[in-house]
C-alpha cells in the first residue's frame, strides 16, 4: 500500500491487511494507530456504549512491543499491531466475565481462552472486551449491567445480539478484528443489522475453553478480506476444546474468478418464525439473481425446518437459563434483565419428560438441515426476515413469551454445525442494512468465504456500505 493511499484513510478505517502491509513497508507505526483508535472509541463511546473492557494505556503499551517487534524484524505476522476486540464471554485472564448481567462477583478466568491466546499470539493489539445482553439470550445491546449498546450506523437502532458490542465496535472503525460467539445467530444478527462481514465457522473450528452444543464463536469485520485473515489465527486447534473435530488446512487467503461451477440453493421460506420483510426478500433475491447471471446454478431449496422445531428449542433453552436462574439468591435475582426473568421463567414449566423432548429439537434440526443443504455447495438466505428495529427493545418480537421469531435462518446452522458467512447486500428504504447469509457443507469454510468474497467484489454499489460515511 502507497504511503498516498493510507494518508487519504483515517487510521481507524484501514483494513487489517493495509495496516500489516504498512507496518511491514515502515509507513505507519503500530503506536499511531493504536493512538487514533483510541481516539476514535474515546470519541463514539459515549453515544454507542460497545466496550465493556477498554484500557487505553494496556493498548498503548501492546502497540509499543509491536512496534518494537517490527522495528527488530521480528513480528510475528500480518496480524501484528492490528487492532482487535473479543466479546466479554471470551476469557482474558484476569478480566471479569459478568455475561451482560449486573450479578455481583463475576467469574474471573485465570488463563485465556484460546481465541485470546491465538490473537496475543499474532501479536495483534486487544483493545478489550465488547458489551453482550444478559447472559447473551437477546438478540440486542440491551443489558441489565451496561444499559444499551447502539448501532454505529444511527444510535435509535439496535447493534443486533448477541455480539452486541463487536458488531458496533466493527461498524464504528474500532479497529479491523472483532470476534463474537453465536448459539442461534449472535454473530451474523449484528452482522446483518450492521452491515458487516461475519463468520460463523464450523464447529469446533475455531476451539472454545467452554463448548456448548451449536455455540460457536467467529470473527467480525468490515470486509470479507479482513475476516478470512483473522481466521488463519483464530481456526487454530487447541486441546481445551474437547468437542472439536479435525479439520484439513483450508485456504483462507485464495478468491475465486467466478462461480459457474457452483451449485448454489436460495432459501427464502423458513417454514417458522416472522415472515421475510418485503425489501429483504427482493435484496436476497437479487444476490441469488447475480450469482445465476455468472453461470451458477441456483435452484429454489424448500423449507426443512417447522414451527414445531423452533418452539421446543426456545423452551430447552429457556429451561437452561432457568436452571441458572433458580439458583440465585433472590437479592441477585432482582438484578436480572426483566425481559430475561420473564422469558426464563417459562422454563420451569417443563418437567423431565418434557424437557428431554425439547433437547431432542436440537438432532431434529441437525439432521433436517444437513439432509436439505447436502447436494448443494452454497445456500443463499436472508439473515434475519426484519431489519434493524429500536435500540431499547430487547428482542424485534417484544413479548418475551413469544419464541424467537427471527432465528429461523440462522439457528439451523449452529445445530448441524455448518459455517455460515454474512455480507452486505442491501439498504432498506429507512438506510438500514440488509445482510445474505451464505453457508456450506461442514468444514468448507473457506470455500464459503471465497464466495463471500467473489459477492463482495460483484455486488452493486448500491449494496456496499460507506463506512466513511459514519465519521
Amino acid at each position: 500500500m502507497s504511503q498516498l493511499s493510507h494518508r487519504s484513510t483515517a487510521l481507524h478505517q484501514l483494513s487489517a491487511r493495509e495496516l500489516g502491509d504498512a507496518y511491514a513497508a515502515k509507513e505507519l507505526s503500530p503506536v499511531d494507530v493504536a493512538e487514533a483508535v483510541i481516539e476514535r472509541i474515546q470519541e463514539r463511546e459515549p453515544v454507542l456504549n460497545a466496550m465493556y473492557r477498554f484500557d487505553p494505556q494496556d493498548v498503548r503499551e501492546q502497540a509499543r512491543l509491536s512496534e518494537k517487534r517490527w522495528a527488530t524484524s521480528t513480528a510475528r505476522g500480518v496480524l501484528d499491531g492490528v487492532p482487535a476486540t473479543v466479546k466479554e464471554n471470551v476469557a482474558r485472564a484476569g478480566i471479569p466475565m459478568p455475561s451482560g448481567t449486573a450479578l455481583p462477583n463475576p467469574k474471573v478466568p485465570a488463563a485465556n481462552a484460546p481465541i485470546t491466546n491465538r490473537i496475543l499470539e499474532a501479536g495483534a493489539v486487544i483493545l478489550g472486551s465488547t458489551t453482550m445482553p444478559d447472559w447473551g439470550m437477546l438478540s440486542s445491546g440491551v443489558s441489565s449491567l451496561h444499559g444499551i449498546s447502539r448501532s454505529a450506523w444511527n444510535p435509535a437502532w439496535t447493534t443486533g445480539g448477541s455480539s452486541a458490542g463487536a458488531g458496533s465496535a466493527a461498524a464504528a472503525g474500532y479497529g479491523p478484528l472483532h470476534v463474537g460467539t453465536d448459539i442461534g445467530g449472535s454473530i451474523r444478527l449484528p452482522g446483518s443489522w450492521q452491515g458487516l462481514a461475519t463468520l460463523k465457522p464450523s464447529a469446533g473450528l475455531i476451539p472454545l475453553d467452554v463448548p456448548y452444543l451449536g455455540r460457536a464463536a467467529g470473527p467480525m469485520g468490515r470486509s470479507v478480506d479482513d475476516i478470512a485473515l483473522f481466521m488463519s489465527v483464530l481456526g487454530q486447534p487447541d486441546v481445551r476444546d474437547y468437542t472439536a473435530r479435525p479439520y484439513p488446512a483450508q485456504d483462507w487467503a485464495g478468491s475465486i474468478e467466478g462461480v459457474a461451477s457452483l451449485k448454489v440453493a436460495l432459501h427464502t421460506d423458513a417454514n417458522a418464525g416472522s415472515a421475510v420483510e418485503p425489501e429483504i426478500l427482493a435484496a436476497v433475491q437479487q444476490v441469488a439473481a447475480l450469482f445465476a447471471q455468472a453461470g451458477a446454478t441456483v435452484q429454489t431449496l424448500d423449507p426443512f425446518i417447522t414451527q414445531d422445531m423452533l418452539d421446543r428449542l426456545d423452551r430447552f433453552w429457556r429451561t437452561r437459563s432457568w436452571a441458572d436462574y433458580r439458583e440465585l439468591p433472590a437479592a441477585d435475582q432482582a438484578k436480572v434483565l426483566d425481559y430475561i426473568v420473564a422469558w426464563c421463567t417459562v422454563g420451569s414449566s417443563f418437567d423431565g419428560a418434557q424437557t428431554i423432548r425439547n433437547f431432542g429439537a436440537i438432532d431434529q434440526i441437525q439432521q433436517a438441515t444437513i439432509a436439505a443443504t447436502s447436494g448443494f455447495d452454497l445456500v443463499i438466505s436472508p439473515v434475519a426476515p426484519m431489519a434493524a428495529f429500536p435500540a431499547e427493545q430487547p428482542m424485534p418480537v417484544v413479548d418475551p413469551l413469544a419464541t424467537m421469531s427471527h432465528i429461523a435462518f440462522t439457528v439451523p446452522y449452529n445445530m448441524s454445525g455448518q459455517p455460515a458467512a454474512t455480507v452486505n447486500c442491501g439498504f432498506t428504504s429507512e438506510g438500514k442494512p440488509i445482510g445474505v447469509q451464505l453457508s456450506g457443507p461442514v468444514g468448507s469454510d473457506a470455500a464459503v468465504l471465497h464466495a463471500a468474497r467473489w459477492y463482495e467484489a460483484h455486488r452493486p454499489d448500491s449494496a456496499s456500505p460507506l463506512w466513511d460515511t459514519l465519521d
